[in-house]
C-alpha cells in the first residue's frame, strides 16, 4: 500500500515535469539548424534560441516558488503551463528569429520545476522522499532520451515547427493530469516560532547554500558535456550525425538503471553524501576519460558521466527539500532550481570560450579543480541522517500550549499540523534529542501507536 501510495503522489506530477522537459529538448539536436534558417539569423541570435530559455528559467522560478507557499502549488504550477503552452504557439508559428527568441523566453517562464518538487516534497513524507526524487529524475531521463531519438526523425519528416506543436499538446496533457490525477497537497498548520525575515533565512542557510552550489556546478557540468560530446564525436571520430543516439541511449539507461541503487544507498544506508562524492568522482573521471584520442575510451567517458549525473538528482531534490521548513519549502525549491538553470546558462557560455580558445584540456583542468572545492564544500554539510520526523497523531489529546511549548526543548528543528492527514510532524536532531524525550516532555501515552506502525 505504501508504495502505491507514493506512485498515485509523485507520478503524476513526475509525467508532467517530465512531458515539459520532452517538449524543450525535443528541439535541441535540431534547433540551431532551423534557427539558421528563419529571417534575421546569426550566430548570436541563435544561441539565444537555444539557451534563453535557461535565463528565463532563472529569473521566475524564484517568483513561482514564493508564490506557491502563499497562493498552492496547483494554481502555480497550472499558470506556469498555460505559459510554457503560449510559448510553445509562438514558437510554432514563428516566421522570424526573433519570434522564435520570444517564443523560447516564454517556455522558460513557466517556471514550475521547483513548484513541482517543492509539491512532491509536500505529499511524499521525508522517509520516502528520494524514492519519489528517483521515480521524478526516471521519468525525467527517459523523456530526455526520447526527445534525443524522436526530435531529428519528427522534425526530418514533419518540419520543426512540427516539434513545437507536439510540444503545445504535451503541454496540455500536462495541465489535465494535474487536475484529474494529481492530490491535493496537504493542509498544513504551521505555528512554530517567528517566521519573519523567513526569505533571508533561506538566503543564509548554509546547508541550502551548499546544495544551490550543488545543482549548480552538477548542471553546468551537464552543459559542457553535451557541448563538448556531439562536437567530438562528429568533427573528432567522424561519427554521422544521425547515428549520435547509438551513443545518447545506452548512457541514458545506464545512468536511469544506477538511480535506484543510488537511491537505496541514501535512503536506507544514510549515505547521502557518500553517492553525491561518488558522482562528482565519476565526472572528474568522465572528463578525463574524454581527453582520449580512442573513440572507445571516450564513449566509456560518456557513459561514466551520465551515471555521475543520474545518480546525483533523485538525492539532490531531496537533500533540498530537507534543509528548509515546511512552509518554505517552494521559495527554496524554487532558489535551488534557478540555480541549476543558472549553472546551464554559464556552463555554455564558459564552456564555448574555453573550448573554442583553450582546447578540451582547459574544461576538464576547470572541472577536476571546480570538483575538488566541490567535495570539500559537503565537509560543512549538517549529515541529514540525524534530522528525524515524528508524528504524533491528532486524535490524541495534544494542546495547542504543549505545541508551542516544543520550541523550548534542545533539537527541536520545527513542527507542523498536517491537517489532512491528522498528525502532528516534529522534525528533530537526533544527535540532541531522543524521540522517547519528545514523547514524554508532551506527556501522551503513544507507545502502542509506534509499536503498530512500526
Amino acid at each position: 500500500m505504501a508504495k502505491e501510495s507514493l506512485i498515485k503522489q509523485s507520478l503524476p506530477l513526475s509525467l508532467i515535469l517530465a512531458s515539459r522537459f520532452f517538449g524543450l529538448f525535443i528541439v535541441m539536436p535540431v534547433l540551431s539548424l532551423y534557427a539558421l534558417s528563419l529571417q534575421g539569423s546569426s550566430p548570436i541570435l541563435i544561441g539565444i534560441a537555444m539557451g534563453g530559455y535557461a535565463l528565463t528559467q532563472v529569473l521566475f522560478q524564484i517568483p513561482f516558488g514564493f508564490l506557491s507557499d502563499k497562493f498552492g502549488r496547483k494554481s502555480m504550477i497550472a499558470l506556469g503551463l498555460v505559459v510554457f503552452v503560449l510559448g510553445s504557439l509562438v514558437c510554432a508559428l514563428s516566421s522570424d528569429i526573433y519570434w522564435l527568441i520570444v517564443g523560447r523566453l516564454m517556455q522558460g517562464a513557466g517556471a514550475v520545476g521547483g513548484v513541482i518538487s517543492a509539491m512532491i516534497a509536500d505529499l511524499v513524507r521525508e522517509e520516502n522522499r528520494t524514492k519519489a526524487m528517483a521515480l521524478m529524475g526516471g521519468t525525467i531521463s527517459l523523456s530526455f532520451t526520447f526527445a534525443l531519438i524522436l526530435g531529428p526523425i519528427l522534425g526530418a519528416h514533419y518540419g520543426i515547427p512540427s516539434l513545437f506543436w507536439v510540444t503545445c499538446i504535451l503541454a496540455l496533457f500536462g495541465l489535465v493530469i494535474l487536475f484529474i490525477a494529481v492530490p491535493n497537497t496537504p493542509k498544513v498548520t504551521y505555528r512554530f516560532t517567528n517566521q519573519s525575515g523567513e526569505y533571508s533565512a533561506i538566503l543564509k542557510n548554509k546547508n541550502l547554500q551548499i546544495m544551490n552550489l550543488t545543482n549548480f556546478l552538477q548542471k553546468g557540468f551537464m552543459t559542457l558535456a553535451f557541448l563538448i560530446i556531439p562536437i567530438a564525436l562528429v568533427k573528432g571520430f567522424e561519427m554521422p550525425k544521425e547515428d549520435l543516439w547509438q551513443v545518447y541511449i545506452p548512457a541514458s539507461l545506464l545512468g536511469f538503471f544506477a538511480m535506484a541503487p543510488a537511491a537505496i544507498l541514501a535512503e536506507k544506508k544514510g549515505k547521502f553524501k557518500a553517492v553525491m562524492i561518488v558522482g562528482i568522482l565519476l565526472f572528474v573521471l568522465s572528463y578525463l576519460l574524454m581527453l582520449s584520442q580512442s573513440q572507445s575510451v571516450f564513449i566509456f567517458g560518456v557513459l561514466m558521466f551520465f551515471v555521475g549525473f543520474s545518480i546525483h538528482e533523485p538525492i539532490m531534490q531531496s537533500l533540498a527539500s530537507r534543509y528548509c521548513k515546511a512552509h518554505q519549502k517552494g521559495s527554496a525549491m524554487g532558489i535551488f532550481t534557478s540555480f541549476g538553470y543558472l549553472g546551464s546558462f554559464f556552463g555554455a557560455l564558459l564552456g564555448g570560450h574555453f573550448y573554442t580558445f583553450f582546447s578540451m584540456l582547459s574544461i576538464t583542468m576547470f572541472v577536476v579543480i571546480a570538483s575538488f572545492l566541490w567535495i570539500l564544500s559537503f565537509s560543512l554539510l549538517a549529515n541529514p541522517t540525524m534530522q528525524k520526523n515524528l508524528y504524533l497523531p491528532l486524535k490524541v489529546a495534544i494542546t495547542n500550549q504543549t505545541l508551542e511549548a516544543l520550541g523550548e526543548l534542545r533539537g527541536i528543528l520545527e513542527w507542523y499540523i498536517n491537517e489532512s492527514e491528522q498528525v502532528v510532524v516534529v522534525k528533530y536532531d537526533k544527535h540532541l534529542l531522543e524521540e522517547a524525550e519528545i514523547l514524554a516532555f508532551v506527556n501522551v501515552r503513544l507507545q502502542g501507536y509506534f509499536k503498530e506502525r512500526e
